[in-house]
């Protein structure tokens, strides 16, 4: 790649590569996998030679890679110069950029909160209803998108300003397929299955859960998507959205009953490996290891789609190790399939025609599916290919997004920073330490005031 350089306003380098005809990974019209009408329709309509795109997100090292390969194709069909750029500190960067008036044609952020600053601040524009209404019809939870993607503005009224590209997903549950079939347990489909096979694997004689909540500085953080999980599968999304901006108190009964409902998980001897005083002790980058111990220490672990980078060497997806999605209940049928994640979204920053099409670009399903077909991304975007999928690990998490009727982003992510990487972490650690409930929900909304 031919590379040039952007200067923020700070003063900064940060090095972007252009991304060129000839840096195509795969040839157009000749992989199967890929829907190159769609490439070759957004070409006859796109011409932007002579115009240069700058566009500034969290992704470097291996991932600026992936996303790399992605734009070498919006180059190729639109002529334009692609520049891309990161920062070690790209939250802080972006901020100064856009204060000091050189902000990027488009930012790409994961986190809602600054993304909300920035849209009160006036420093976004609004994309309009096109791609608000797109997102809303093709992707899977599709209305919950829409919502992550809406922002109150500098005038007080909300606005789509924020497009969602490439998500992470959280809802998970790990086994081993061997050890299941040795014992002739079947993937349970709801939530009371998986709580009757929890009780059938302690009755058998074996533990069911490896459970670990140690993160260092962090610790307390895997109890926070236990806990998410469950609320959305207990409550309705907007029951969740409220808990997240504390329009209901964190001790309110029905937050109060998630965290309880993790505890019948977590906060039993019989449940887990190593006793419940293991669950706070045991670092979540170790935990998982039970699943592969022979006799196996653990039969399941819940954890987001990263936690394989952890396993043992040697181990191999399908064979040695699998998922299922983390059932809802039953008795809750309203409440649909939802899905617990995290993802990133592209914004327009300053208004040009090079951004105004990049956000159709990201519309098209190839725009998806090559990077698909590389590595770490998943999308709700349900016309993209699922064959593009660069292996079945990948294409199962897919297909459980785009099955998803309801997308909540990680609850403490939305959170304060005092609480969703602060008291939410530290009560949980408190609650699998033998606080109540409602005493840890107590204390957690005591330091949400404070902040008030």
């Amino acid at each position: 790649m031919r590379v040039s350089l952007w200067v923020g306003a700070a003063g900064i380098a940060l090095v972007a590569s252009q991304a060129v005809a000839q840096d195509l990974m795969f040839k157009p019209g000749e992989d199967a996998r890929f829907n190159w009408q769609s490439y070759d329709d957004f070409a006859a309509s796109h011409k932007l030679d002579g115009q240069t795109l700058t566009i500034f997100g969290p992704w470097r090292g291996d991932d600026q890679t992936l996303v790399e390969h992605m734009l070498a194709y919006f180059v190729a069909a639109t002529g334009a110069d692609v520049r891309y750029s990161s920062s070690e500190n790209y939250e802080q960067q972006i901020v100064i950029d856009t204060e000091a008036g050189s902000p990027p044609d488009i930012a790409i952020l994961p986190q809602p909160g600054l993304i909300a600053d920035l849209a009160r601040k006036g420093r976004l524009i609004p994309l309009g209803d096109g791609p608000r209404d797109f997102i809303e019809n093709n992707y899977a939870a599709g209305a919950s998108w829409v919502k992550l993607g809406t922002y109150e503005g500098p005038d007080a009224s909300d606005a789509f300003y924020a497009f969602p590209y490439k998500a992470d997903l959280k809802s998970l549950v790990w086994y081993s397929p061997d050890n299941f079939d040795e014992a002739g347990y079947e993937v349970p489909e709801t939530m009371e299955d998986l709580k009757a096979l929890t009780e059938q694997i302690v009755a058998d004689g074996g533990t069911p859960w490896c459970i670990g909540l140690g993160s260092g500085g962090a610790t307390g953080w895997p109890a926070t998507d236990w806990v998410e999980d469950l609320m959305l599968r207990e409550q309705p999304e907007d029951v969740y959205q409220q808990w997240t901006t504390n329009e209901i108190p964190f001790n309110d009964p029905r937050v109060v009953a998630a965290i309880e409902d993790f505890g019948w998980f977590a906060k039993n001897d019989d449940f887990v490996a190593g006793g419940v005083q293991a669950v706070g002790a045991t670092d979540f980058r170790e935990s998982p290891a039970g699943l592969f111990s022979s006799p196996p220490k653990c039969y399941l672990h819940h954890q987001a789609s990263f936690i394989p980078t952890f396993f043992p060497q040697g181990v191999e997806a399908g064979l040695d190790f699998d998922f299922f999605y983390f059932p809802p209940y039953a008795s809750k049928p309203e409440l649909g399939k939802p899905v617990l994640g995290a993802g990133t979204f592209a914004m327009i920053t300053r208004d040009t025609p090079a951004a105004r099409a990049f956000i159709e670009w990201l519309e098209t399903p190839i725009a998806h599916e090559v990077w698909m077909a590389q590595s770490g991304f998943l999308t709700p975007y349900k016309a993209a290919n699922p064959e593009a999928y660069a292996n079945d690990l990948l294409r199962a998490e897919g297909q459980i997004l785009t099955e998803a009727t309801t997308f909540g982003f990680d609850g403490s992510d939305l959170m304060p920073g005092a609480i969703g990487a602060g008291a939410f972490w530290t009560g949980m650690v408190d609650f699998v330490g033998g606080a109540s409930a409602e005493d840890a929900a107590t204390k957690i909304q005591n330091a949400w005031q404070a902040i008030k």
